[in-house]
């Protein structure tokens, strides 16, 4: 991420997590990703999570048997503890870096407060390098704030009629619904969806 956009970049999270000013944090796995998860029958595919943070969603991949997991963030020293955490571990990679210049070719990419956390004017770019890190009927799955923030973001909300305008041109909708088994704390607050890579002529 350019980190002259509304220095939202790796300083800005970086100072986020050594003061522990991790208010997103759910402490577990998002109970939509989990549900999803649980009924993935395929422990071999590829699967990203961008934006990771704490990791739970990964974690929770790598104790019920998924293979292939890759999380990247941009923050060093959160990287370093994941190293850490899943040290020894091969069915997880962890990258500490810029999402928009990651390379890779994944069947499942999990969206969780990873969106929200962008300046807006990184959305379109955002869903342009989704499409391309999924591979032929790759999936974008996970969670969009269906709110607006008073204060000034991060967090950035939206609308669902603006997600459709942004995703619609690169992706089939086969869910995007209000979230009915949301964290206690975003009740009546996200979208839920499943997002298929279109096969563009």
């Amino acid at each position: 991420m350019d980190e002259s956009n509304e220095d939202l970049g790796k300083d800005y999270w970086e100072g986020r997590y050594l003061a522990q000013d991790t208010g997103w944090d759910l402490g577990e796995i998002s109970p939509p990703i989990k549900s999803y998860v649980d009924q993935l029958s395929d422990k071999n595919i590829r699967i990203l999570i961008p934006g990771c943070g704490n990791s739970y969603e990964a974690q929770y991949l790598v104790q019920n048997g998924f293979t292939q997991v890759t999380v990247i963030d941009i923050s060093p020293s959160l990287v370093e503890k994941l190293k850490e955490k899943f040290r020894n571990n091969p069915a997880i990679t962890i990258i500490s870096g810029d999402f928009f210049e990651h390379q890779g070719a994944y069947d499942l990419i999990l969206e969780q407060t990873f969106f929200c956390a962008l300046n807006p004017i990184l959305r379109a770019k955002y869903v342009e390098k989704m499409y391309s890190l999924l591979q032929k009927n790759g999936k974008l799955v996970g969670l969009l704030f269906n709110r607006e923030f008073e204060k000034q973001g991060p967090p950035f909300g939206g609308s669902k009629s603006s997600y459709e305008q942004l995703y619609l041109p690169l992706f089939e909708f086969m869910v995007f619904a209000p979230c009915y088994n949301s964290f206690f704390k975003r009740i009546d607050t996200e979208l839920f969806f499943i997002f298929k890579k279109k096969a563009l002529v």
